[in-house]
């Protein structure tokens, strides 16, 4: 009897794991913030990817080391909510002038995995659209709450990004 209540208890906690994973990578918590910035795609990627220049202007990602290479490993220092973090994330796209795209993870895949990326748009007049958000899947993202509420980062780094990018060009 206490065989069968313990098999059927796990069955039920791996059942709702995988609905919970399921139910994220089909209604994915999403953020996103843009700027434009008077200046070229390629100045713009210039700034985004000197990692060691972060901590001169970057109030969001506080520091940053690697390389922005498709495989390679970064290390970050988020500053979030008064506190921060340093994440590991692989580079999944990097595109000169385009698209600069990582992926992080707690844990094991599947936990909480944040896809975040950064898109530059050439626009009018020579300037770029930056689009900067992230994609959050995985079994524990319903119960992050405000650790994953990182809009406000982003809009930070961007209008940070845009005056460094700006004032270099300038």
């Amino acid at each position: 009897m206490l065989v069968r209540a313990t098999l059927t208890i796990v069955v039920l906690l791996a059942v709702a794991i995988a609905g919970l994973y399921v139910w994220t990578r089909t209604h994915p918590t999403r953020m996103r913030s843009q700027i434009e910035i008077s200046a070229p795609p390629a100045e713009v990627w210039k700034v985004l990817t000197d990692f060691p220049s972060y901590p001169e202007w970057n109030p969001f990602i506080v520091s940053a080391a690697g390389e922005a290479r498709t495989g390679a490993r970064l290390t970050n220092r988020l500053s979030n909510g008064g506190g921060t973090m340093t994440f590991k994330p692989t580079v999944l796209v990097a595109r000169p002038g385009e698209e600069l795209r990582w992926i992080g993870r707690f844990g094991v895949p599947g936990i909480v995995d944040g896809e975040h990326y950064f898109l530059l748009e050439e626009i009018a007049g020579g300037r770029t659209r930056l689009v900067q958000g992230e994609t959050f899947t995985g079994v524990l993202v319903p119960f992050a709450g405000g650790a994953i509420q990182v809009e406000d980062g982003f809009a930070a780094m961007n209008a940070a990004l845009k005056a460094r990018v700006e004032k270099m060009a300038g």
